[in-house]
């Protein structure tokens, strides 16, 4: 298709080129008769004998010259009027014609001759014209859409070459077997209309950023082979009014002459806004084309074969008549894959790859949880460029552990010089962070400690929990908050000082402490109830401001209930490090010297001797305490997703004054 547009264009080009050449000579007539004689001059010549043949040709006259001495001249063209009779000029001028004069022979100026002499003379005009008409289809064809921006540019990916199938999708079982249906929907129909079933008129894919939605949709085609249109909901809407509307109508009618097919929508929010929602009033263009999306999807009859699906992150903020049955028929949730779901992903990404033999999916799986499907595509490729940069025939786990840590954190940052008494802080820090949250029974397990500087972090404490969590509780708060607190508490009883390095955990633990009395209910004083209502920005759908509901004395009570959480996980912290002194500095000086210790070697560094410690304290744990919950007041659950691994960032830039970390409540 390429080369046809390649020959099609050269050739109008070559016309254009031709045209102008042609113009040239048209228009420049004494370029093309610069060797032209005056008629007098052609007379004269005869009556001298110096002219052996007279060609005519119209009112041009080709002049041959006779032959004397055995050489020629140079023949030569005159013109003459269109009444001026040759034959007579020459007898008047006493030029004896015939053999034994001069020879007149005349050539028929119609035929070819007028036609091409008339079509010179309108050559001006067909050329510009033609050039006119040129632009304004090109305009038509092109990406500007000059002439036709009312068409849709959906673009449809042919039935017969499936690229993408169930196959290729993992880690949403519960989504794909809804999907199949409709893939049953679109191959056997009449199995449905025999029985009075209606088939739905639209799908629409709800999940996180990365989740698959807009792969699971391709699948869907793939799967049933069919035709498969996909734009983007901002496609719809230009500077021109009516232009979503017109386009909208323009994509369904594409759509039921290729039925039965699908129409995909990719990031339908961009005009499936609800409606109203704007500012300022007057006409809104995106409006206008919901209201058509609205007409078209109710529209369908009963045996277009048409299904729509549709992709968004943000359905909360989709038009109540876009979601009603009748047009969404069937919503589908793509959650952030657990485990399970993880392992099989990244299996399906790795395939083809040359894995190392001590590759064991289900650890990496463990290792990255609340990674989505895109985030753990982007791990592999990460984990294959780093070999790659080692000039490595294979992918080995290695790899994969620094890939996991610069999706997670960022490059290291090898170029960072610190200062011996910067590097001590940093490790005492970390070391903190996962004592504590080693001793303490509900904090997670302690995957990784390091010291080297990542993005704005000098040094992170990754955290691992056993399994996907879906619910916090209480006492799962109360401990994390601990072990946020664990690297200031460090900072204070080693170096008698406090840094900056802190303030992200500061800002962690309070953000805790206010979500576990103002959202969840889990204060002691002010009972189970929730304060506060969240207000969003209009447009961007963001927090940005919170109606109270409650008094200055509520508020006054939130203040101290928040100030007491966040101090008795400091007390807390105070006492693990005061017991187990020696477990810090042991585990700090090994960071000092290795700057990153993980895997059996923490496990090693952990359960070593602790004898060090005060009388009457509590010994080390050989390894973590079973979770063992208290009673207490079941808590309203936060968001049902799987959390991201905790990192416990330290020691960030002093112009910033936070560091990075991943969040482990909301």
């Amino acid at each position: 298709m390429g080369s046809n547009r390649w020959l099609r264009n050269s050739l109008v080009y070559l016309l254009i080129i031709i045209g102008v050449i042609v113009i040239f000579y048209t228009l420049i007539p004494a370029f093309g008769t610069r060797n032209d004689l005056p008629l007098t001059e052609v007379v004269a010549k005869a009556q001298n004998h110096e002219v052996s043949e007279i060609i005519v040709e119209g009112d041009k006259l080709t002049v041959i010259p006779r032959v004397t001495g055995g050489t020629g001249g140079t023949q030569f063209t005159s013109r003459m009027n269109d009444q001026t009779d040759v034959m007579q000029l020459l007898a008047d001028n006493d030029v004896e014609t015939g053999p034994a004069g001069v020879q007149v022979t005349f050539k028929g100026s119609g035929g070819l001759g007028s036609f091409l002499g008339l079509l010179l003379n309108f050559l001006p005009l067909i050329f510009f014209g033609g050039l006119i008409l040129f632009m304004m289809r090109q305009a038509q064809g092109s990406n500007n859409q000059t002439l036709s921006f009312g068409r849709s540019r959906a673009r449809m990916m042919p039935f017969n070459r499936p690229t993408v199938t169930f196959s290729d999708v993992a880690g949403v079982d519960e989504a794909k077997a809804e999907l199949e249906e409709v893939v049953d929907f679109l191959k056997y129909p009449e199995r449905f209309l025999s029985l009075g079933a209606r088939i739905p008129k639209g799908v629409l894919l709800v999940g996180q950023p990365g989740t698959g939605k807009t792969l699971l949709a391709r699948a869907v085609a793939g799967e049933a082979g069919v035709p498969f249109f996909h734009i983007s909901g901002s496609e719809f809407v230009e500077m021109f009014v009516g232009v979503g509307a017109a386009r909208v109508r323009d994509l369904f009618d594409q759509a039921k002459r290729n039925a039965p097919c699908i129409v995909f929508v990719d990031e339908i929010d961009a005009v499936g806004r609800h409606r109203g929602a704007g500012l300022g009033g007057g006409h809104d263009e995106r409006e206008q084309t919901l209201n058509q999306i609205l007409v078209e999807m109710d529209g369908f009859e009963t045996n277009t074969n048409i299904i729509v699906t549709a992709a968004t992150n943000r359905p909360d903020i989709l038009d109540p008549a876009l979601l009603r049955p009748g047009r969404f028929d069937r919503r589908v949730v793509l959650d952030l894959p657990d485990v399970v779901g993880r392992q099989a992903i990244l299996k399906v990404h790795s395939a083809g790859k040359p894995l190392a033999p001590e590759i064991n999916l289900e650890t990496l799986a463990k290792e990255t949880p609340g990674f989505s499907g895109a985030d753990l595509s982007n791990l592999i490729n990460e984990a294959a460029l780093l070999a790659a940069r080692k000039n490595s025939k294979s992918i080995a786990m290695a790899d994969f552990e620094e890939a996991v840590e610069r999706v997670i954190a960022g490059p290291e940052r090898k170029s960072r010089v610190i200062n011996r008494r910067e590097k001590e802080m940093t490790a005492y820090h970390e070391a903190g962070h996962a004592l504590v949250a080693w001793v303490l029974p509900h904090a997670d397990r302690v995957h990784k400690i390091s010291i080297i500087s990542r993005g704005n972090m000098g040094g992170h404490t990754t955290l691992l929990p056993e399994e996907d969590r879906y619910l916090w509780t209480k006492n799962q708060f109360l401990d994390m908050m601990a072990v946020t607190m664990g690297g200031r508490v460090a900072e204070e009883q080693i170096f008698d000082e406090v840094t900056t390095g802190a303030s992200n955990d500061l800002e962690r633990a309070t953000k805790i402490a206010l979500s576990m009395i103002k959202r969840y209910g889990m204060s002691e004083g002010l009972g189970p109830r929730t304060f506060g209502k969240r207000e969003e920005l209009v447009f961007l759908g963001r927090e940005i401001s919170e109606e109270r509901d409650y008094g200055d004395k509520v508020a006054e009570e939130i203040d101290q209930e928040v100030k007491d959480l966040v101090k008795n996980a400091y007390v807390q912290a105070c006492d693990i490090l005061t017991s187990h002194k020696s477990k810090l500095v042991q585990i700090a000086e090994y960071l000092i010297e290795h700057e990153a210790v993980s895997g059996e070697e923490l496990n090693r560094l952990f359960n070593a001797d602790d004898t060090d410690g005060e009388p009457g304290t509590p010994a080390m744990p050989s390894t973590p305490p079973p979770y063992a919950p208290k009673p207490t007041p079941s808590p309203a659950p936060p968001p049902a997703a799987p959390q991201p691994a905790p990192t416990l960032s330290s020691q960030s830039d002093p112009e910033v004054g936070t560091g990075a970390a991943g969040t482990a409540d909301d």
